[in-house]
Parts: structure tokens; C-alpha cells; sequence
């Protein structure tokens, strides 16, 4: 069993609730925690938690930082939060409460915790400047962020759509200047090739907990495709061997304006990174549908 860390901004894109269903299905996943980040974070912690009830699951969860390190105008809160009345939940949830608790069992579990980061990094880089120690008692960090792709940073609107760096530039540094024994790094480049059109999975939200996930994802597919970002961070926890890696070391841009975000890749043997290179869709959605199952 594999003990994993989920720390996400559920409640916008579907993907984070996509990736907590897996994690909650996957047989040698022991989920130990999960932290929520993003405004309005306790209201992300009350959506997790009605999934994992919807999945039969009772998984500690916590509500982490509300705000960026820095001042910001941007507050994004979780459209999924409108649907929260058609599913039981906890309601006792308080932002900042996530880092302590992550420090926590960290220490009590060296070198044991898988971490998975699929929101922007503020709890982790919170985490990081609390107790410096902690990066090195880390087993292993999976990130979803960056485009490392000169194509298509050329065809997105950018640095933003690089959101989880972007929306927190500052904390993404601290992050990838952390001494962490394994990081590795999922970016658009790959995870954007994981677009699902309804069609092709009609009865993907049959049980409990799909149904679940969708609800709370509706608002975000009223507008958008769905695609699987969040998702190839935790099968690849899992199944490492569904992506092809390039070692290297990652530089964030945190003093640029316009360039706030913005993840640089330069490839190295002796690098300290591994950004994931490609993927092979159909082996990942049919290890995503035999976990999750219908």
C-alpha cells in the first residue's frame, strides 16, 4: 500500500474530483489526508468530503490557505460549492488548518508520504518555509503544472493558462528550489492529450461516487471539455510506466509580470526534476475505467 497526500483545489475543473475518485478506488492506495487550497477553501474541504462519502469513505480532510503568499486580486472560489446540498458533508471545515496537519503526519511517517499536487502550490510552499525538514522526509512529489511545449505555450493564452504556477508564482518557486528526493512534473504538453468526449465513456458516471464527481463538476462542463489532467498525476503514483520522463531542473518566474509562472526546463542527467514527456492515452483511460469502474 501506497500512503498518498492529495492536496487540490476541488471544485473548479473536474479534474481534481476525476483524480480524488481514482485515488479513492485504487486498491493499493492508502489515502491518509487530503488538504484543500483556493479561495473559498473550505468549502473545496466540503467538497472532498461529500465524494469521499459519496464513495463510502471516511478520509481526514482539511481545509489549507485561502490566499496566495503574496497580496492578489485574484480569489477564485469553487462553482462546484452550488451542489453541496444534494450530497451529505461535513461543514466544520477552517482555512490554514491543512499545513499543520500535513507537517504532522509527515513526521510521524518519514520518508513514506506520497504527496500529490494538483491545485497551485501555497499549502505546500506554506509547509516548506514552516518546517524545512519536511522536503527531504517526503518519499515522493507528483505536480500537475507547466506546458514545457514552445507550440503550444505559442497557442495558449499564457502564463496564465499555466494556472497552478501562475496563480501563485511565488509559492511554485519555493516549491521547485526544495531539496525533494523524487519531483516529478506533469504539464499541458502531456496531460493535455487526455481530452474524453462523453461518447466515448457514456456510463463513466454510474456509481456513487462518479455521480458525485459529476455533480460537482457540472458547472465547470457547462463550458468547458473534460480532460484528465489531474488524473495522470495520481495513475502515474500508480503506474509510472503510463508516461515516458525527461530529467532535468525546473526554474519558476516569479519576478516578471508578465512572465509570472512561467516554468522553464532545461534537460540535465545531473538535474534534479522529472517533467513527464508523453503519454500513452489509451493505457491510461483503460487503467483509469478498471479502477474507477462504472
Amino acid at each position: 500500500m501506497k500512503k498518498v497526500w492529495l492536496d487540490t483545489d476541488i471544485g473548479g475543473d473536474i479534474d481534481d474530483a476525476l483524480c480524488l475518485a481514482y485515488l479513492l478506488r485504487q486498491p493499493a492506495c492508502e489515502l491518509i489526508g487530503i488538504s484543500s487550497v483556493g479561495g473559498e477553501a473550505e468549502k473545496r474541504a466540503m467538497i472532498a468530503d461529500a465524494i469521499c462519502k459519496a464513495a463510502g469513505r471516511n478520509i481526514p480532510v482539511y481545509a489549507g490557505a485561502d490566499r496566495q503568499l503574496l497580496p492578489s486580486s485574484l480569489y477564485p472560489t469553487p462553482d462546484g460549492a452550488r451542489r453541496l446540498d444534494q450530497f451529505p458533508h461535513d461543514t466544520s471545515f477552517r482555512k490554514y488548518e491543512a499545513v499543520d496537519r500535513m507537517r504532522q503526519v509527515i513526521r510521524e511517517h518519514p520518508h513514506e508520504i506520497s504527496l500529490a499536487a494538483i491545485g497551485h502550490l501555497t499549502n505546500i510552499a506554506l509547509l516548506f518555509a514552516v518546517d524545512p525538514g519536511i522536503p527531504k522526509l517526503i518519499k515522493e512529489l507528483y505536480i500537475m503544472s507547466g506546458v514545457f511545449s514552445e507550440s503550444l505555450e505559442r497557442s495558449l493564452n499564457m502564463p496564465q493558462d499555466n494556472w497552478n504556477a501562475w496563480v501563485d508564482p511565488h509559492a511554485a518557486a519555493i516549491v521547485y528550489a526544495a531539496d525533494v528526493p523524487v519531483m516529478r512534473t506533469f504539464g499541458l504538453n502531456v496531460t493535455t492529450q487526455l481530452v474524453l468526449a462523453r461518447s466515448e465513456k457514456p456510463d463513466l458516471f454510474q456509481s456513487a461516487v462518479m455521480q458525485a464527481v459529476e455533480a460537482f463538476g457540472s458547472p465547470w462542463l457547462e463550458h468547458h471539455e473534460m480532460t484528465f489532467h489531474d488524473p495522470l498525476v495520481a495513475a502515474c503514483l500508480f503506474e509510472p510506466e503510463l508516461c515516458a520522463y525527461r530529467r532535468g531542473k525546473i526554474e519558476v518566474e516569479f519576478r516578471q509580470e508578465q512572465r509570472l509562472g512561467m516554468m522553464e526546463f532545461q534537460a540535465s542527467s545531473a538535474g534534479c526534476h522529472e517533467i513527464a514527456s508523453d503519454v500513452n492515452r489509451q493505457r491510461f483511460f483503460e487503467h483509469y475505467y478498471k479502477i474507477v469502474g462504472t
